[in-house]
């Protein structure tokens, strides 16, 4: 039987949290989905620990692929979807039990709604809640969008949309999915589910300094970008400030 549901998740080096974000997907409510793992060339056991849970259950499925990088990751992981509804969570991060069954609820019962986004809650290294996350506290607006990332996760769209807005764009840098949203929202609805049924996790794996500044250029390309297919280019810029923040950690 198809899978109504394909669910990605992208690894690189993440043995010490893959197995827990893989778990989060397999305990899903909802059980008509497959989940695709795409290792982009990890040195560690990412490949092994994602294969033992493909031995076990065969909606899980495996590609060790050469490193490539998370944007050429994920579009190669699409690729190999077949499910109606798509979505991802990073190898790092977890989702609710219920996550698939609401998101997909939604898309089911209203047609014109092509992308559903939840609200997520911040988490530590070990799992422990730190709150709620702020970006999805920002009411949506396909205008608002432009400068505010609030369509964060957990995100499931319809393959068709997807497919319509070009899917994952080679050249957004590390702004993929926030270069995908702003795409999306030019072309359907989008509902925002207010439930927190994603957990992010912050810890010292996460996005380096250096890596944080492309991150911050990748999305204001992928800005100017969509000011210039919705015909505003002549009348906004964007414009960027990189404000350094500083404190203290205690040594472990």
């Amino acid at each position: 039987m198809q899978p109504l549901i394909s669910i990605v998740i992208p690894v690189y080096n993440r043995e010490d949290y893959l197995k827990i974000a893989i778990e989060s997907v397999l305990r899903q409510t909802f059980n008509n989905f497959e989940l695709i793992i795409w290792d982009d060339g990890s040195t560690d056991k990412s490949v092994e620990i994602a294969s033992q849970y493909a031995q076990k259950d065969k909606r899980v499925k495996v590609i060790a692929a050469r490193h490539q990088g998370q944007t050429l990751s994920l579009k190669g992981a699409f690729s190999v979807c077949s499910g109606k509804y798509l979505g991802w969570i990073d190898s790092d991060d977890i989702i609710a039990p219920t996550a698939l069954a609401e998101t997909a609820k939604i898309l089911d019962n209203n047609p014109q709604v092509g992308l559903v986004y939840t609200d997520y809650l911040l988490i530590d290294k070990d799992s422990k809640v730190l709150g709620k996350g702020t970006r999805c506290q920002i009411p949506y607006s396909k205008d608002k969008l432009l400068v505010d990332f609030m369509t964060f996760h957990f995100r499931l769209m319809r393959r068709e949309v997807f497919e319509k807005a070009g899917g994952i764009n080679e050249n957004s840098g590390l702004a993929q999915d926030y270069d995908l949203c702003l795409r999306l929202s030019e072309i359907t609805q989008v509902n925002h589910l207010k439930q927190p049924l994603y957990y992010h996790r912050k810890h010292s794996g996460n996005i380096s300094n250096n890596k944080r500044v492309e991150l911050i250029y990748s999305c204001q390309n992928a800005i100017a970008t969509a000011l210039q297919r919705r015909g505003l280019s002549d009348k906004y810029d964007i414009k960027v400030e990189i404000i350094g923040k500083y404190y203290l950690e205690e040594k472990q």
